[in-house]
């Protein structure tokens, strides 16, 4: 009986050393952990940018009007006003993906008026110089993103402060040529209004190249009165078509 105890505890001591063995030459398992997922920053979709721009003008033939104390109104012919250039800047706000709007101001250079009146005489020809100083509110609705590019349209309305001056006029007759002059300078206060179209290229998410199109109405401008009368010539219908080229950094 001893003799079987002691077999039967020598088999058992040796299922146990094989099974630590085997045990030990098993991979241990390790239970998957996954991580926390990392929240991912978003993208500024909205806020503040600075604009500037230049352009080229290209004004729109004008309605001049004349109304003579003695003959009455003078009709004219052969109206137009040269191209000029532009400049402006501006500050706006981009609510989103599709909505911005900013508020601008622009300067233009001096444009040259020249018309000829119908009067008893060979040629009366009229010049003047046009400028004018243009404060807008506009609003644009971004139409998608496309490799970078954004096409918009856009409207605006504001203020124009339009000034005719160097104004003179000749007339020929007879064969000579009389030069008259209109003195000092006359400006006013208009409504103005745009329609704008174009397209934005974003160099990075802060600078973007801006090319677009507007037109813009300015209203009217007068001359000064003529020396010994009190009319003044009417510069009515100022429009013009914009081809501008600007650059907007966004401040996020």
């Amino acid at each position: 009986m001893l003799r079987f105890t002691r077999i039967a505890l020598a088999a058992c001591a040796s299922a146990a050393a094989m099974s630590a063995a085997m045990a030990a030459d098993m991979p241990v398992y390790v239970p998957e952990v996954t991580p926390m997922p990392v929240p991912e920053v978003p993208v500024a979709v909205s806020g503040w940018y600075l604009r500037g721009d230049i352009g080229y003008k290209i004004y729109q033939d004008p309605n001049p009007k004349f109304n003579d104390p003695l003959t009455g109104p003078i009709g004219f012919s052969n109206n137009s006003i040269e191209d000029t250039g532009m400049v402006g800047a501006g500050i706006g706000y981009k609510f989103n993906n599709f909505l911005r709007a900013d508020i601008t101001a622009d300067y233009e250079w001096p444009a040259k008026f020249k018309g000829n009146s119908d009067c008893a005489c060979e040629l009366a020809t009229e010049y003047a110089d046009i400028s004018a100083f243009t404060t807008m509110v506009n609003a644009y609705i971004d139409l998608g993103y496309y490799a970078g590019f954004s096409p918009y349209v856009g409207a605006g309305i504001g203020a124009s402060y339009v000034t005719a001056d160097n104004g003179y006029g000749t007339v020929q007759k007879d064969g000579s040529i009389t030069r008259y002059d209109y003195s000092g300078s006359s400006s006013k206060w208009n409504f103005a209004w745009a329609l704008m179209a174009g397209v934005g290229y974003e160099f990075s998410p802060n600078l973007a190249l801006d090319v677009g199109y507007r037109y813009l109405n300015l209203g009217s401008a007068e001359s000064p009165v003529l020396q010994g009368l009190t009319s003044r010539i009417k510069y009515e219908d100022l429009s013009a078509h914009e081809i501008r080229v600007g650059l907007r950094y966004t401040i996020y």
